[in-house]
């Protein structure tokens, strides 16, 4: 880490996201960029920085179609932020929200700009059916309809089965079952254990830290203030539930995150331009890595991703606090936690995907804002968010809570 690194860190201001709602749930007739829009205003109100200092917003996301153009302009501005605002929208399918969070952090570091709002945001629900071949028009026979959460969600383009097709992302995971040796039992506990760590911790009130309620005005009576999935489960029904993929699969809808809506921000800049503006940081940003591999072992990138980020901070796995690693399927942090040798009660301790669901652009800063809250929480200092990503890719960050 340089020595302009050590002295003027880039920092975390405001943190926020949205509750999550499961897909055509409580929050489906909110767009991507309205509920953008809800995470964004909340870290401008938490930190009370005047809206005209930010330069520039990155929000991940990764259903773009039928949105309407600039869907990073779109919930920048509907914020309330000025029209001078720069807004990219990154598309890095479930790393797309930590993504954001990077590039921000590096242009910081490269001082293309001062003030950034990153984060992620996702409607699953209002992502619009795909007719392909429609343009050019139909001579003769069946048409089709394409459903871009499947396609551009959780279908593996670059891994495809011997007709040519591409393969669900639960094969590649019952993969990492196998590998690991990991047993129905053992992801369902997993699963149950993420549904009480959230329901605990949205009954203990130590959520509302992080959550910025989605509240409709005029004739939209929507009024979200908690998190949609883990008020609707049954317990007793995981164990019961059919396997995904054939008799002798393992991973169910339980120990997968499930499609979902939701939004998450965070406000970020150097610390000297947090003490010219009179503003706290919340944490310090020590660094981030990616890593890649065959697509078909996308589950285990995360390790990859770990391994460089620690390698730059030269930490070992057991100073890290706490850890967010994104349920993508609960397969996924069981495999980390058996790679780094990591105890499950530094793993999500207030619960994660398998609970809440997966909005796939939101997710990667979902797991960072979490992550805040957990440390907030439990004074403790320092922790990890990754992120795995379809295609063998996986994404991770380093964070510090300040004094």
């Amino acid at each position: 880490m340089s020595a302009t690194m050590n002295e003027d860190p880039v920092v975390i201001v405001a943190a926020a996201r949205t509750p999550v709602g499961g897909l055509m749930g409580e929050l489906a007739a909110w767009s991507a960029p309205k509920l953008g829009s809800v995470a964004i205003r909340a870290v401008l109100e938490r930190s009370g920085i005047d809206p005209e200092k930010v330069e520039q917003v990155l929000m991940g996301n990764v259903l773009q179609a039928g949105q309407g153009q600039g869907v990073a302009r779109q919930a920048a501005v509907g914020a309330g932020l000025p029209n001078t605002v720069s807004a990219t929208a990154i598309s890095k399918v479930d790393g797309s929200g930590m993504q954001a969070i990077m590039l921000a952090y590096d242009q910081l570091l490269a001082g293309s700009c001062a003030v950034a709002i990153a984060g992620g945001m996702e409607s699953m629900s209002q992502a619009p059916y795909l007719v392909p071949q429609a343009r050019g028009g139909y001579r003769l026979g069946n048409g089709q309809l394409l459903d871009p959460v499947l396609v551009d969600g959780t279908l593996d383009a670059s891994y495809k089965d011997e007709h040519g097709q591409p393969l669900p992302m639960v094969v590649m995971a019952e993969q990492c079952v196998r590998n690991y040796k990991l047993s129905r039992k053992d992801q369902d506990a997993f699963a149950t254990a993420s549904n009480t760590r959230l329901q605990a911790a949205t009954e203990s009130g130590v959520l509302a830290w992080e959550l910025a309620k989605v509240k409709g005005e005029g004739r939209d009576r929507t009024k979200v203030e908690t998190d949609e999935l883990p008020r609707k489960v049954v317990m007793a029904r995981i164990p019961l539930l059919n396997p995904a993929v054939g008799a002798e699969g393992t991973i169910t809808s339980a120990t997968t995150g499930a499609h979902a809506d939701g939004a998450a921000a965070v406000l970020m800049m150097r610390r000297s331009q947090a003490e010219t503006l009179g503003l706290k940081p919340i944490a310090t940003v020590l660094g981030h890595a990616n890593h890649g591999q065959r697509s078909e072992f996308f589950t285990t990138a995360p390790v990859g991703a770990i391994f460089k980020l620690i390698g730059k901070l030269d930490w070992q796995p057991d100073q890290v606090d706490l850890w967010e690693i994104n349920e993508a399927f609960a397969a996924i942090p069981l495999a980390v936690m058996d790679e780094l040798d990591i105890p499950h009660d530094k793993v999500n301790v207030h619960g994660g995907a398998c609970a809440m669901g997966h909005p796939l652009g939101a997710s990667g800063a979902r797991v960072v804002v979490s992550l805040l809250g957990a440390l907030r929480a439990q004074g403790k200092k320092r922790g990890i968010a990754t992120v795995s990503i379809g295609g063998g890719e996986a994404t991770a960050i380093a964070l510090e809570l300040a004094d």
